[in-house]
């Protein structure tokens, strides 16, 4: 690897001596292939004009073509020095200025990043530190920096972390062809550094002393620095740690890829409805229920706000569409999220549709990342079970989660309007084991059986799922 000290002397011109001229009065050197420039008639020199506009016969300067062809070269050589790679093509102009996600959080959260990326690569000063999830979008932003600035005729050297210290490893050896402290100078000093993929390297002792030398120098020097951890920053060795949390230096912009799954402490924007379903506004008294439905649905109420509070075992839910299943379900998550505790709420069919499509190569969450969230999630609400396609594929994922979560006696809420005959037996087999699972019907009628359907209007339109 070429030091970047010799790259630009091998193309540094005389910037001093700007072609002004436009006359030329060498030979003309034997024709090359393609268009001969007009001003130098391919000689690649001119003589300047002095003041009262006549060539000045004692000096010769390149020519513009020349200082084009200087300028190309200067790219290709900082274009090699940087070690991009394939990430040449990854700029600000390819980049989603909203990321992704459709979550508008994610977008305005992406959007702030994006700009602060922008700014860091018109004038790179102090660190940026770029943090979020596999496939939030840091690497194309880091990469984006970087060929901006060798587009601005400035240098940058991106590695990542493990290929960096490989490359520090395979430098003690006699037949490396560069030496184990020029290459470690290099990397120290560099104009502009992109660290990625912090977080990712082994953690030798030797590996931790050679990154807090790389990065005490470049933190203690004040030198601009890109790094991307895909590692939360609390996760980093202390001593690093204190590095990219020093406020007077480093700038810490968090990028967050928001997937149905991670709606662990707050309701996804799709479920507006499910969002204003509580405790308070359940009616468990129905009074045109017979007594017995009445007190059966109470039952329920009373099932419901028990769990909620204390959450252990299973509680399923049977019933007809709109008998109130969904409404509980729903209440137990938002007391979980009022007490600052984790809840997932997911629609069966939903959930099946996406996770199919995180086999697809633009998923924005992998499909590892999504199943496991939901499989291992704290309280898992599985709303609407039943509904889905009976195919083998979505049969075996279910199985899955259900008895993962059953050997691993997790809470779950589970919703369906079928009976256990109706279920695959090892699934229903798991829903009505007493050891672990509480299966209730709820007799009670659609919410609206027996009453006029509320009024909607363009200007009021009342929405509400019973479940």
């Amino acid at each position: 690897m070429e030091h970047i000290g010799e790259i630009l002397k091998q193309t540094r011109i005389n910037t001093a001596n700007k072609n002004t001229g436009t006359w030329s009065g060498a030979e003309p050197e034997e024709a090359s292939p393609g268009p001969v420039c007009p001003i130098c008639q391919g000689a690649r020199f001119v003589h300047p004009l002095l003041p009262a506009g006549k060539p000045d016969f004692s000096q010769v300067v390149p020519c513009r073509c020349t200082q084009q062809e200087l300028g190309e070269e200067r790219q290709a050589h900082l274009q090699r020095y940087s070690n991009l790679g394939s990430l040449v093509h990854l700029t600000f102009d390819n980049l989603l200025p909203q990321g992704r996600s459709e979550n508008p959080f994610s977008q305005e959260q992406f959007s702030r990043v994006c700009q602060a990326a922008r700014a860091f690569a018109s004038e790179p000063k102090g660190w940026l530190v770029l943090v979020g999830p596999s496939g939030s979008g840091k690497t194309h932003l880091a990469a984006a920096i970087a060929n901006q600035r060798i587009k601005n005729n400035q240098p940058v050297f991106y590695i990542t972390t493990p290929d960096l210290l490989d490359h520090l490893r395979s430098s003690f050896s006699p037949s490396s062809e560069i030496p184990y402290n020029d290459f470690f100078e290099q990397v120290r000093n560099t104009q502009l550094l992109v660290l990625d993929d912090l977080g990712a390297q082994s953690s030798t002792p030797w590996a931790k002393e050679k990154l807090d030398q790389l990065l005490n120098h470049r933190f203690a020097n004040q030198l601009p620095t890109v790094i991307v951890s895909i590692v939360p920053i609390e996760e980093l060795e202390e001593r690093i740690r204190t590095r990219l949390l020093a406020a007077n230096l480093c700038q810490l912009s968090a990028v967050s890829e928001v997937s149905p799954a991670l709606f662990t402490s707050g309701w996804a924007p799709q479920f507006k409805v499910e969002k204003e379903m509580t405790f308070e506004n359940f009616d468990s008294e129905r009074g045109n229920l017979p007594p017995e439905q009445r007190e059966n649905l109470k039952e329920a109420f009373r099932l419901a706000n028990d769990f909620a509070q204390s959450p252990e075992g299973w509680l399923v839910f049977q019933g007809d569409n709109g008998c109130g299943k969904t409404h509980l379900a729903a209440a137990i998550v938002n007391y979980r999220y009022q007490v600052k505790k984790p809840a997932l709420f997911i629609v069966v069919p939903d959930f099946l549709d996406y996770l199919r499509s995180t086999f697809s190569p633009e998923s924005k969450i992998s499909y590892d990342q999504y199943f496991e969230s939901v499989k291992s999630t704290p309280l898992l609400v599985l709303d609407d079970f039943g509904k889905q396609t009976t195919t083998l594929w979505a049969q075996e994922k279910l199985y899955q989660i259900i008895n993962y979560r059953y050997n691993a006696r997790l809470p779950m809420v589970v919703t369906t309007n079928c009976s256990t005959d109706e279920m695959e037996s090892p699934i229903s087999s798991r829903f009505v084991d007493p050891k672990i699972s509480t299966l209730f019907h709820i007799t009670a009628p659609h919410y609206y059986a027996g009453r006029p359907n509320p009024k909607k209007t363009s200007g009021n339109r009342q929405k509400e799922r019973w479940g």
